[in-house]
Protein backbone atom coordinates (compact mmCIF):
# COMPACT_ATOMS: atom_id res chain seq x y z
CA UNK A 1 0.00 0.00 0.00
CA UNK A 2 2.40 1.81 0.30
CA UNK A 3 3.33 5.07 3.26
CA UNK A 4 1.38 5.23 6.16
CA UNK A 5 -1.03 7.81 4.42
CA UNK A 6 -1.65 5.78 1.45
CA UNK A 7 -3.28 3.15 3.99
CA UNK A 8 -5.54 5.63 5.90
CA UNK A 9 -6.65 7.74 2.37
CA UNK A 10 -8.01 4.90 0.27
CA UNK A 11 -11.19 5.79 -1.66
CA UNK A 12 -13.64 4.49 -4.16
CA UNK A 13 -13.92 7.63 -6.04
CA UNK A 14 -13.42 7.45 -9.26
CA UNK A 15 -10.04 8.45 -10.44
CA UNK A 16 -10.78 11.98 -11.96
CA UNK A 17 -12.22 13.50 -8.54
CA UNK A 18 -9.28 12.04 -6.66
CA UNK A 19 -7.11 15.15 -5.14
CA UNK A 20 -4.67 12.41 -3.53
CA UNK A 21 -4.43 9.22 -5.43
CA UNK A 22 -3.03 6.48 -2.81
CA UNK A 23 -2.77 3.58 -5.81
CA UNK A 24 -0.59 6.24 -7.32
CA UNK A 25 1.74 7.39 -4.25
CA UNK A 26 4.82 5.77 -3.31
CA UNK A 27 5.78 5.47 0.27
CA UNK A 28 8.38 7.91 -0.23
CA UNK A 29 6.37 10.51 -2.00
CA UNK A 30 3.18 10.06 0.83
CA UNK A 31 6.02 10.50 3.48
CA UNK A 32 7.35 13.68 1.54
CA UNK A 33 4.00 15.14 0.40
CA UNK A 34 2.83 14.86 4.52
CA UNK A 35 6.64 15.58 5.92
CA UNK A 36 6.52 19.56 3.55
CA UNK A 37 2.65 20.40 4.55
CA UNK A 38 3.39 20.33 8.01
CA UNK A 39 6.91 20.99 8.78
CA UNK A 40 6.14 20.77 12.37
CA UNK A 41 4.28 17.43 12.44
CA UNK A 42 0.80 16.46 12.28
CA UNK A 43 0.32 15.85 15.96
CA UNK A 44 -1.90 12.92 17.47
CA UNK A 45 -4.37 13.83 20.15
CA UNK A 46 -6.05 10.98 22.40
CA UNK A 47 -9.21 12.69 23.34
CA UNK A 48 -11.40 10.62 25.33
CA UNK A 49 -10.69 6.83 25.92
CA UNK A 50 -14.10 4.59 25.53
CA UNK A 51 -12.88 1.10 26.38
CA UNK A 52 -9.66 -1.56 27.95
CA UNK A 53 -8.61 -4.04 26.38
CA UNK A 54 -8.64 -6.35 24.42
CA UNK A 55 -10.86 -3.50 22.74
CA UNK A 56 -9.29 -0.33 23.24
CA UNK A 57 -11.26 1.88 21.94
CA UNK A 58 -10.83 5.99 21.60
CA UNK A 59 -11.05 9.36 19.66
CA UNK A 60 -8.73 11.10 18.38
CA UNK A 61 -7.65 14.32 16.90
CA UNK A 62 -4.98 14.90 14.21
CA UNK A 63 -4.06 17.90 13.77
CA UNK A 64 -1.48 20.49 12.34
CA UNK A 65 -0.88 23.45 10.55
CA UNK A 66 -0.19 23.73 6.76
CA UNK A 67 2.71 25.83 6.49
CA UNK A 68 4.38 24.10 3.29
CA UNK A 69 2.45 22.81 -0.33
CA UNK A 70 0.29 20.27 -0.71
CA UNK A 71 0.18 18.88 -4.41
CA UNK A 72 0.83 22.46 -6.17
CA UNK A 73 -1.54 24.27 -3.81
CA UNK A 74 0.20 26.99 -1.67
CA UNK A 75 -0.10 26.56 2.38
CA UNK A 76 -2.27 28.55 4.23
CA UNK A 77 -0.95 28.68 7.42
CA UNK A 78 -4.38 27.86 8.91
CA UNK A 79 -5.00 24.47 11.29
CA UNK A 80 -6.00 21.25 9.39
CA UNK A 81 -7.54 18.88 11.45
CA UNK A 82 -9.79 15.26 11.27
CA UNK A 83 -11.47 13.63 14.42
CA UNK A 84 -12.20 10.07 14.62
CA UNK A 85 -12.56 6.51 16.52
CA UNK A 86 -10.12 4.17 16.77
CA UNK A 87 -10.61 0.64 17.41
CA UNK A 88 -7.15 -1.73 18.78
CA UNK A 89 -7.48 -5.20 19.47
CA UNK A 90 -4.67 -6.47 22.09
CA UNK A 91 -3.69 -9.93 22.85
CA UNK A 92 -3.20 -10.63 26.50
CA UNK A 93 0.47 -9.48 26.65
CA UNK A 94 -0.98 -6.64 24.66
CA UNK A 95 0.48 -6.84 21.11
CA UNK A 96 -1.70 -5.19 18.76
CA UNK A 97 -3.65 -7.45 17.02
CA UNK A 98 -5.97 -5.73 14.61
CA UNK A 99 -6.31 -2.08 14.38
CA UNK A 100 -9.80 -0.15 12.90
CA UNK A 101 -9.89 3.50 12.03
CA UNK A 102 -12.89 5.55 11.61
CA UNK A 103 -13.25 9.15 10.38
CA UNK A 104 -14.14 11.32 7.38
CA UNK A 105 -10.78 11.29 5.21
CA UNK A 106 -12.36 14.56 3.33
CA UNK A 107 -12.47 16.59 6.62
CA UNK A 108 -8.58 16.26 6.42
CA UNK A 109 -8.04 16.49 2.57
CA UNK A 110 -10.54 19.55 2.35
CA UNK A 111 -8.03 21.70 4.53
CA UNK A 112 -5.49 20.86 2.53
CA UNK A 113 -7.05 22.35 -0.59
CA UNK A 114 -8.59 25.34 0.69
CA UNK A 115 -5.95 27.40 -1.40
CA UNK A 116 -6.06 27.28 -5.26
CA UNK A 117 -3.65 25.47 -7.15
CA UNK A 118 -0.47 27.41 -7.97
CA UNK A 119 3.37 27.03 -9.98
CA UNK A 120 5.04 28.38 -6.96
CA UNK A 121 2.66 29.60 -4.77
CA UNK A 122 3.06 32.93 -5.07
CA UNK A 123 0.70 33.58 -8.40
CA UNK A 124 -1.42 36.85 -8.57
CA UNK A 125 -4.70 34.72 -7.23
CA UNK A 126 -3.19 31.99 -6.32
CA UNK A 127 -4.48 32.88 -2.62
CA UNK A 128 -7.21 35.33 -1.42
CA UNK A 129 -6.13 38.34 0.46
CA UNK A 130 -6.90 38.30 4.27
CA UNK A 131 -7.39 41.80 3.91
CA UNK A 132 -10.89 42.91 3.04
CA UNK A 133 -9.13 46.09 1.29
CA UNK A 134 -6.38 44.30 -0.65
CA UNK A 135 -9.05 42.59 -2.42
CA UNK A 136 -10.57 45.58 -4.07
CA UNK A 137 -7.09 46.54 -5.56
Amino acid sequence: MGGSYNALLQTSLPKELRCYDPVEETMEASHDAFTTTFPRGFALEVLQVYAGPPEIIYKFRHWGYMEGPFKGRPPSGGLVEVVGLAIFTVDEVMRIENVEFFYDRGELLGGLLKESPSDDGLNEGSAPSRCPFMNNM
